[in-house]
């Protein structure tokens, strides 16, 4: 086939060349380990080959453990209500792939995905991107064009080695530090602390919304050494909510808050007013979901894609104020320490154990020596429809359910249940 050829854009060829690029690319999400290559090289080679439209963007970065796409979408909110065009760069998608990268709330088009797969057939043979590096070049490309007023770019994993480092944004945060991707960042806060840190960059502003001292020092030493300004997301009280519901958000928005603070140093207008309504509409301004996201009402159906120690330890916590007997769906992938996650289960539950469909989705099987240690009432079922079905036959009246453990898990209960609500 000549290189000049345009293959024309349909539906099938879409997805077949989204089938293709997870194919032909090493992908963290799906693969796992053995996909991640750290290092700013590629990206920088790629970004060239598109005329580096990264240096062309107003961007702020945001990277931490917990909470960062809850952050980067209440500031997309704000500053949406504000009247700005504003790109955001998140992952990974739930449902489709252009849920990585929309302005003001939309996906990109389609067309435009599979016009710039397209491209990547064209790259020198030197360069051969992971899935990730590819997607970061297709936002920061898709941002340019579109011509954003700003563009809130998402780390994907860690910081210092993550592609999206490559940008020199107006300001970046670290919402938090906590123990995930171990086998890549290191075994100790410490270590994560110092690989998060990485984003820090000379003279540009860096904000920590993480309380304790031994990050808050790490993240301030290296904004010292780059002569930063530090920024303490902490310190900030504030009477503000939003409409997402997780109790864990509280903290989010006073990183969100403190970035507003630092845009207007930079004399970018943000009112008062754009703030109250742009943390109260996050949902209709970003269509974000996925974060304590109420599915239904009768049942009552929660769902969240917490999946690390720390993130789901907060939303078993606020599932516990629930005063209702809990079905509850559970999947994880294959690198979970399900040991430590079984001594956080909520009481007065009955567990549904689901393999998620990916190729790092875990079998329930491989642990039930431990669910039967755990002295809880489970089932186990390969798929995650089978154990939400389950869930819901058993549902009574004044009983719910929640649904989470993995993105993956919360992705396939969505899209095969999201279309059939609506």
């Amino acid at each position: 086939m000549s290189k000049n050829y345009k293959i024309p854009f349909s539906e099938e060829a879409y997805q077949a060349s989204l089938d293709w690029l997870f194919v032909q690319m090493p992908n963290y999400q799906i693969d796992g380990q053995k996909a991640y290559k750290p290092g700013l090289e590629n990206i920088t080679k790629l970004c060239n080959v598109f005329g580096n439209p990264q240096e062309k963007l107003n961007s702020i970065h945001i990277g931490g453990t917990n909470g960062k796409g809850s952050t980067s979408n209440m500031l997309a909110s704000v500053l949406q209500e504000q009247g700005y065009n504003v790109g955001l760069y998140n992952s990974p998608h739930l449902i489709d792939f252009t849920e990585r990268i929309k302005v003001n709330g939309r996906n990109c088009e389609k067309e435009f995905v599979f016009d710039f797969i397209q491209k990547l057939k064209n790259l020198p043979e030197e360069i051969k991107p992971s899935f990730f590096e590819f997607t970061t070049i297709m936002a920061f490309e898709y941002f340019y064009q579109k011509k954003v007023d700003f563009a809130i770019i998402e780390v994907g994993l860690g910081g210092r080695l993550d592609s999206t480092n490559i940008i020199k944004p107006l300001v970046a945060a670290i919402t938090n530090v906590d123990l995930d991707h171990q086998n890549i960042l290191g075994e100790t806060l410490e270590e994560i602390a110092k690989e998060k840190a990485g984003i820090v960059k000379y003279n540009i502003p860096i904000i920590s919304g993480d309380d304790r001292d031994l990050v808050k020092n790490i993240i301030k030493k290296k904004a010292e050494e780059n002569q930063s300004k530090f920024i303490d997301a902490t310190e900030i009280y504030t009477p503000l909510e939003t409409d997402l519901k997780g109790h864990y958000q509280k903290k989010n928005i006073r990183v969100v808050l403190a970035l507003v603070d630092e845009l207007r140093r930079q004399n970018i207008a943000i009112s008062d007013n754009s703030v109250e309504k742009g943390l109260m509409n996050v949902h209709h301004n970003t269509k974000f979901i996925g974060r304590w996201f109420q599915f239904s009402e009768n049942p009552l159906i929660i769902c969240d894609t917490a999946h690390n120690q720390a993130g789901l330890e907060m939303v078993f916590s606020q599932l516990s104020d629930i005063d209702k007997f809990k079905h509850i769906v559970l999947g994880f992938v294959n690198d979970k320490k399900i040991d430590e996650v079984l001594k956080i289960l909520p009481k007065n539950a009955k567990y549904y154990f689901v393999k998620p469909s990916i190729n790092r989705g875990r079998s329930p099987k491989e642990y039930e020596n431990l669910l039967i240690l755990s002295n809880i009432e489970y089932q186990i079922y390969e798929s995650v429809e089978a154990g939400y079905q389950a869930a819901k036959m058993a549902c009574k009246e004044k009983e719910m359910i929640f649904v989470g453990g993995s993105n993956f898990v919360v992705g396939e209960f969505l899209e095969k249940n999201l279309s059939i609500q609506q």
